[in-house]
């Protein structure tokens, strides 16, 4: 594997400026670029690690902390482990955060997020890939929908709420995008019910997108989170094979 290089890296938006963390490789040469949206928690060392990973297998990954309007990371002091089921007061704090990050805040987040990937001589000139975790899988999708042209790969895991009743739902992103899907979806997740799952599969398929959906049997809301208790070190594995499968069909 290249050796890689993580700096931070501060993107001007038309709401203030996001902070964000860069890995890529240390020679300096342009790889393909991913734009890697992260869970609740946050940026910090776990996220980090995994866009080092990628970064390792051949990628420049921006990791923007999607909640600057509220401050930079991290936006809400984590412990190095973290068990929402034995500090509750972590997720109480964390919501109505999530929740104030609407769809168009994302959207145009994203142009900002694109246009420093684009701008950057350490990207190759192409569309780039987008993976998100758990949130950062709606933002995916709002990502996908409303930046075709400049996103060729769209990957999720265990993303929840991907089919509500809102008008913003990001199901209905499907319409609009061009680039090649992939999402594992946990298997235990009350943010995604089997119904939710096989409509948002069937919103894909009526758009015509090319895409693959996996449910990973005994997985846990939040699977690939080493730093987590819902950590399923198997789940986390095979979403790393399916992520750099997509990644290598693409670039």
């Amino acid at each position: 594997m290249a050796a890689v290089q993580g700096t931070a890296v501060d993107i001007p938006t038309e709401d203030g400026v996001a902070d964000a963390y860069l890995a890529h490789a240390g020679d300096g040469t342009p790889r393909p670029g991913v734009l890697l949206y992260q869970d609740a928690f946050g940026l910090r060392p776990h996220l980090r690690a995994m866009a080092d990973r990628l970064a390792a297998a051949g990628y420049t990954v921006l990791v923007p902390n999607v909640f600057y309007r509220h401050g930079r990371a991290p936006v809400v002091e984590l412990p190095e482990f973290i068990d929402p089921g034995a500090r509750p007061e972590i997720f109480e704090t964390l919501y109505p955060i999530m929740r104030s990050l609407t769809s168009e805040q994302t959207v145009r987040d994203a142009d900002a997020y694109l246009r420093w990937l684009e701008a950057s001589p350490l990207v190759a000139d192409r569309p780039v890939a987008v993976t998100g975790y758990c949130m950062g899988a709606r933002l995916t999708l709002w990502t996908a929908g409303a930046h075709a042209d400049r996103v060729a790969a769209a990957a999720g895991f265990h993303g929840g709420h991907l089919v509500t009743d809102a008008p913003d739902s990001p199901h209905l992103a499907a319409g609009h995008i061009t680039a090649e899907v992939y999402f594992g979806h946990a298997d235990n997740d009350p943010s995604l019910p089997p119904e939710q799952i096989e409509r948002f599969e069937d919103a894909l398929t009526a758009a015509g997108v090319r895409h693959t959906c996996e449910v990973y049997t005994g997985a846990e809301h939040g699977y690939t989170q080493a730093d987590t208790s819902a950590y399923d070190e198997k789940g986390a594995e095979r979403h790393w094979v399916a992520l750099l499968d997509l990644l290598k069909r693409t670039f």
